[in-house]
């Protein structure tokens, strides 16, 4: 019988234990799994219909789950129902933005967006009944006021920010990834610590109805993907 728990290099190591399923049902699955999250879409237009709290703890837990350098899980989910709030952080992403627009953006990335139907003005920020603001935390304080830098802090908030869109999406919701740059002030307005910085900001709801998407093709599997067999 296996052991439950064992102690390598003096850490208690537990079992993993999880389903064997076989080839068949594994292509299925996978299959599956593919074609549901295939349906996930980024949506601009949302319905101002309240989302039960509980539901967004669920979703920022399931985040949660991600791999990190060292397990040192540098993530922070702040969730924003608050209106007066939303409305602020409207105010200040849209002035980004206008700048943006205006002034950072060269035509080829006006014209690579124009699909998208985006402009300066986001008032998802505001009608969505939450926003996410996923920082990224870059090091740690200890107890005497000294500081340990995390690992992999880009790729491991990535990560986690990856499975946040799939499990909103499991819960029938919708979101779309805002990047307004700079971000710094969704710390100020979230008096965040300075040991964390904005790396994404996700507006969270039901679609509007009726909503229209661009009708984009995601790249095949050959344009993505090369196997060495």
């Amino acid at each position: 019988m296996n052991k439950k728990e064992i102690n390598i290099h003096g850490f208690r190591h537990i079992l993993h234990e999880h389903d064997t399923i076989s080839p068949d049902d594994m292509v299925e699955k996978s299959d599956a799994f593919y074609k549901w999250l295939n349906k996930r879409r980024s949506i601009r237009e949302f319905s101002d219909t309240e989302v039960p709290k509980q539901v967004i703890e669920n979703i920022i837990k399931s985040a949660s789950t991600a791999p990190s350098g060292a397990h040192k899980q540098p993530w922070t989910f702040c969730a924003i129902s608050n209106k007066e709030l939303k409305r602020q952080i409207r105010i200040a992403a849209e002035a980004e933005e206008k700048e943006t627009y205006e002034n950072r953006m060269g035509e080829r990335w006006k014209n690579d967006l124009a699909a998208m139907a985006t402009d300066m003005h986001k008032p998802f920020l505001e009608t969505a009944p939450w926003i996410i603001v996923a920082c990224k935390r870059a090091y740690e304080y200890e107890a005497d006021g000294s500081k340990h830098n995390n690992y992999y802090v880009n790729e491991s908030v990535g990560l986690a920010c990856g499975m946040l869109i799939a499990a909103i999406h499991d819960a029938g919701l919708v979101t779309l990834t805002h990047t307004p740059s700079p971000m710094k002030f969704l710390i100020r307005l979230l008096k965040r610590p300075d040991n964390e910085r904005a790396f994404l900001l996700l507006p969270v709801g039901y679609p509007k109805e009726p909503v229209y998407v661009p009708d984009l093709k995601r790249k095949e599997l050959d344009q993505v993907a090369v196997f060495y067999e």
